[in-house]
């Protein structure tokens, strides 16, 4: 069903909203035929009308399930919890689909890179005082891309994170 105003009335034709209604079976062309269910992540977008649209988006990676968008999202939020054995276990365990992988290796490459700015100016912070505050800040920065790109991936959508955050060691 497509929302929005109905079409121009064409050469002879009378408005679609005029027209009467007559059952399924009597409609041309639409014998017994069932209605187009909705595909996920339409939206409230009107659905496309007749011939196969076999373009594909860029970067997109088809139909997403339930399933996909779960283990996706358990990527990042994994991290507030367990920190980068999250992503490592939906990376080696259930990264199947090329939705749910890509997913995962971004949230394992934030954990890495947030590992290694703990590691490096927590060292740094023994000599001079004022280090201790990048790894704060650089965790507060991946907190929020955390729940950015979450919920992209709750949505069936890939976010890409700045380089500065992931560092792209995994793709």
């Amino acid at each position: 069903m497509a929302y929005g105003p109905p079409p121009p009335p064409g050469q002879g034709q009378q408005p679609q909203w005029q027209q009467q209604q007559q059952a399924p079976w009597q409609q041309p062309g639409n014998a017994w035929q069932q209605p187009q269910q909705p595909q996920p992540g339409m939206g409230w977008q009107q659905q496309p009308q007749g011939g196969s649209n076999t373009a594909q988006i860029p970067g997109s990676f088809g139909p997403v399930t339930d399933d996909e968008k779960t283990w996706s999202l358990m990527a990042y939020v994994g991290q507030f919890l367990f920190g980068a054995i999250a992503p490592a276990v939906v990376y080696l365990g259930k990264a199947r689909s090329p939705f749910v992988r890509r997913h995962a290796a971004q949230g394992l490459n934030m954990g890495i890179a947030s590992i290694a700015v703990w590691i490096v100016f927590g060292l740094l912070s023994l000599a001079v005082d004022f280090f201790i505050w990048v790894p704060l800040l650089f965790t507060a920065v991946v907190m929020f891309f955390l729940v950015y790109a979450g919920r992209a991936a709750n949505r069936g959508e890939f976010r890409r994170v700045p380089s500065a955050v992931a560092w792209p060691l995994l793709n």
